[in-house]
């Protein structure tokens, strides 16, 4: 993710979470700080998806992933978290964690099938409605010859 993406990235953030991250919030993520990992897909020339992560000590934290409206089921997510486990496992990182929304089942079940399982309950932690978060975690397998693929999604 770099400025350019900017415009598409928060376009994206405000049709899919009932509560956005601002745009100075992207801008940071974009300012070259070594512990940010952040990824677009870019089909035709457009951004149809993101994911913004940290690398803190030996953790992965995965803070937003997010596809265009009307692209869900084509790829776009799956790209984006194999290229972060991929970074992540490169950097000898242990485990990925991340928060999701109880109700969504969707990316509850994509989440699974990358081996990520729930550990946790945040109660009330989304503020909009109160709604719990699901803690998922998974271990990332050590990165070397014949591991993790090094390759991402286009315009990654």
């Amino acid at each position: 993710m770099v400025g350019a993406d900017l415009d598409a990235v928060c376009a994206i953030e405000q049709a899919v979470f009932a509560i956005p991250w601002s745009r100075r919030s992207f801008e940071n993520e974009v300012r070259g700080d070594p512990a940010g990992l952040s990824w677009v897909v870019v089909e035709e020339g457009r951004v149809v998806g993101y994911l913004v992560s940290w690398h803190v000590a030996d953790e992965l934290h995965i803070g937003n992933v997010a596809v265009e409206p009307g692209r869900h089921g084509k790829g776009i997510a799956t790209a984006l978290l194999e290229t972060a486990l991929a970074a992540a496992s490169a950097r000898g990182i242990e485990f990925a964690v991340l928060e999701v929304r109880v109700s969504n089942a969707r990316a509850i079940r994509l989440y699974e099938r990358f081996g990520f399982e729930g550990v946790a309950i945040r109660k009330g932690y989304y503020a909009d409605n109160g709604e719990n978060a699901l803690v998922m975690l998974k271990f990332v397998p050590e990165h070397g010859p014949g591991g993790a693929a090094a390759g991402g999604p286009e315009g990654a």
